[in-house]
């Protein structure tokens, strides 16, 4: 079955895109249909996923390339194929196993809307595209398959486009990651340029090959910082992170599928897919375009962590958690720490798609609500959302031994710190470790703890079809960390191609001890500030922020994102809409006038050539043919047809030609 999966890749992506194309055929009350649809399209790929993954066991470093002629033009073939390998087996599990999860729990959270056919239409395209994408051995379909992934988030985010926010949001998304996007074409134009070739891996000639590498030198460097911008758009890398926050307008499994499974995850894999390129003529592991990747990633960890902590939307302070653990696994890249940054990516899909879901549940028991300060009181009301909710809460901050984040992150901290470059990222990094266990430290006080406020009075715990998939994820949370231990680092191992081996002693190491002390601190510190956030006081209103009441004009730069909205909107955006307003002025007082100019000129070099046509050439032209015409009557009237008549003319003829003759002689 293996086998015959390998040779057939092409139907792991088909699937979902085959189910999306039939839901979209269903009469829009089929709900049932369409659930059942999307659910088994999803539990087919996740199979077919499994058998692709089985052959990556058997041998270390193992790779399956099926390449195949697309088209031709001249005597140039262009190719595209399929690759299973280490990287694109795990991601191909982890993308359809919460992919899976999220379907499920969408049947019970979308059960009410009138476009439930439609929203699974969407998924199911969605994830076609991203599976499509891990798959892809060329550069081009990896680029084709990343551009329906935009598509299919523009879909899904807009989907209730009867918001005005949630349209505005869609194109913010879209039009933001296509400037990413822009500088990845150009990139991969560069790439086929000076390589000749866009697959990734051709018997020793693909463009991350030996051969290929080669063939960069120096523009390596600007080629993989051009597609480094497609995957700072995709990610939410800053500065192209302000899509992401916004994005959060799509219904909550939407969130679920873009911030944990799916599309931000497209622009770490891209990184980790292409590392070969970042890194060609590495000194010490760093070059100028890995230094770029880590840099960006520092800054949009802590910037986005700082940012989290102002915030009250429940969603929201999930978007920017991801945005920040996008950076993290950016740094991670940068410092030459794949297998890390990877892993922390797969854990995170996992508990990101646990805590997303745990916030549907809570919007869904509190009936729409998503200001964590009109919660309260809830972890009573709703236990097993609180129970899973708390797992995925300490998953993220990184609490090590029994959760998989601890791990994932105590590796990324491991490599940061060995960077030749600079010490600077790792200390940050750790200051990102005590804001992620703050800023969820709040979000949990305010939601499940303290007194019941205006959403909670009639709070109920969510049905069982969206429950399971919560237990299902928080599980996998928690056994995930089996195989990232470093007493067992069967996952770094298998990513890597080494042998995996198992060294309990290993488990004893400074940085955990450093890790729990951080995580503590950061618990330590939420707990002093906000314990008394969840408990009614008539001396402080119930929507008033501990950390405004200490530092008011932080907080409000937190809470305002740092203004960078409004940065963009007074700079770039204003600069567009005054080229707007230019181009159209200009259209309509300039360019119109000079065409109207020009087409009066015309009119007159008409009128007058019309005169002379009409009074010159057509009269000449009359007059000959009317002069003409009359010869033509004198000389047809010499044609009698009587014999004597030409016989006399003949005589007259030949007498006129001998006296002419007799004058010459």
């Amino acid at each position: 079955m293996s086998r015959w999966i390998l040779d057939h890749l092409w139907l792991i992506p088909a699937v979902p895109f085959a189910v999306s194309l039939v839901i979209l055929s269903l009469p829009n009350g089929r709900h049932k249909s369409a659930a059942v649809l999307a659910v088994a399209g999803q539990i087919a790929a996740l199979v077919m996923s499994f058998f692709a993954f089985l052959p990556t066991l058997e041998t270390p470093g193992f790779r399956f390339v099926q390449n195949f002629t697309w088209f031709t033009f001249g005597d140039h073939a262009l190719r595209l194929g399929w690759l299973v390998d280490p990287l694109a087996a795990v991601m191909l599990m982890m993308i359809t196993l919460v992919g899976l999860c999220i379907f499920v729990f969408s049947t019970g959270y979308m059960a009410g809307d009138k476009n439930f056919v439609r929203f699974f239409a969407y998924l199911s395209f969605f994830s076609g595209a991203m599976l499509g994408l891990v798959i892809s051995n060329s550069l081009l379909l990896l680029f084709i398959c990343w551009e329906l992934v935009g598509l299919a988030s523009y879909l899904l985010i807009g989907f209730w486009m009867g918001r005005p926010s949630a349209a505005a949001a869609a194109k913010k998304a879209f039009v933001t990651t296509r400037i990413g996007d822009l500088g990845f074409f150009l990139g991969l134009l560069w790439l086929y340029g000076r390589s000749g070739t866009l697959l990734f891996y051709d018997g020793g000639d693909g463009c991350l090959e030996k051969a290929g590498l080669t063939m960069l030198g120096a523009s390596a460097t600007f080629i993989a910082l051009l597609i480094f911008c497609g995957a700072m758009g995709k990610s939410g890398q800053f500065p192209l992170h302000v899509w992401l926050p916004d994005a959060m307008e799509g219904p909550t499994p939407v969130s679920a599928l873009i911030h944990a499974a799916t599309m931000v995850a497209a622009g770490v894999f891209l990184v980790a897919r292409a590392y070969p390129i970042f890194s060609l003529g590495a000194i010490n592991g760093v070059t100028p375009s890995l230094m770029v990747v880590v840099w960006i990633g520092v800054i949009t960890a802590l910037m986005a962590a700082l940012i989290a902590i102002a915030q009250a939307d429940i969603k929201r302070i999930l978007a920017y958690s991801t945005i920040s653990q996008l950076g993290l696994m950016m740094v991670s890249l940068g410092v030459g720490g794949v297998a890390a940054g990877m892993m922390h990516l797969l854990a995170h899909g996992f508990f990101k798609a646990l805590l997303f879901l745990g916030a549907g549940s809570v919007i869904h028991g509190c009936h729409g609500e998503q200001d964590i300060r009109k919660m309260g009181g809830l972890r009573w009301l709703m236990p097993i959302t609180f129970s899973t909710y708390a797992i995925g809460m300490m998953t993220l901050s990184g609490v090590p031994l029994f959760f998989s984040g601890g791990w994932t992150k105590e590796e990324i901290q491991h490599v940061t710190a060995h960077w030749p470059a600079s010490r600077l990222p790792y200390y940050i990094l750790l200051i990102g470790v005590v804001l992620t266990a703050l800023y969820m430290t709040r979000q949990i006080i305010y939601v499940f703890f303290g007194d019941r406020r205006v959403a909670s009075q009639h709070a109920h715990e969510s049905p069982r079809v969206m429950t399971m998939p919560l237990i299902a994820l928080a599980i996998c949370a928690i056994l995930f960390s089996i195989v990232l231990t470093p007493a067992w680092p069967w996952l770094h191992d298998y990513l890597t191609g080494t042998a995996a081996g198992v060294e309990l002693v290993r488990l004893i190491q400074p940085t955990l001890f450093l890790s729990l002390v951080l995580v503590g601190a950061g618990f330590a510190l939420g707990i002093w500030m906000y314990r008394k956030a969840g408990v009614q006081d008539r001396q402080r209103p119930a929507d008033t922020d501990p950390l405004e009441l200490a530092q008011s004009q932080l907080f409000r730069f937190l809470e305002n994102k740092m203004w960078i909205d409004e940065l963009y909107a007074r700079t770039i955006i204003a600069f567009s809409w005054m080229s707007a307003r230019l181009s159209d002025w200009m259209d309509r007082h300039f360019w119109d006038r000079l065409v109207r100019g020009f087409g009066g000129i015309g009119q007159l070099l008409g009128i007058f050539t019309a005169g002379i046509d009409e009074r010159g050439i057509n009269a000449g032209v009359d007059e000959t043919t009317v002069g003409t015409r009359g010869l033509g009557r004198l000389i047809s009237a010499a044609h009698s047809g009587q014999i004597q008549t030409y016989l006399s003319v003949i005589a007259i003829g030949a007498l006129a030609l001998l006296l002419f003759y007799a004058w010459l002689a």
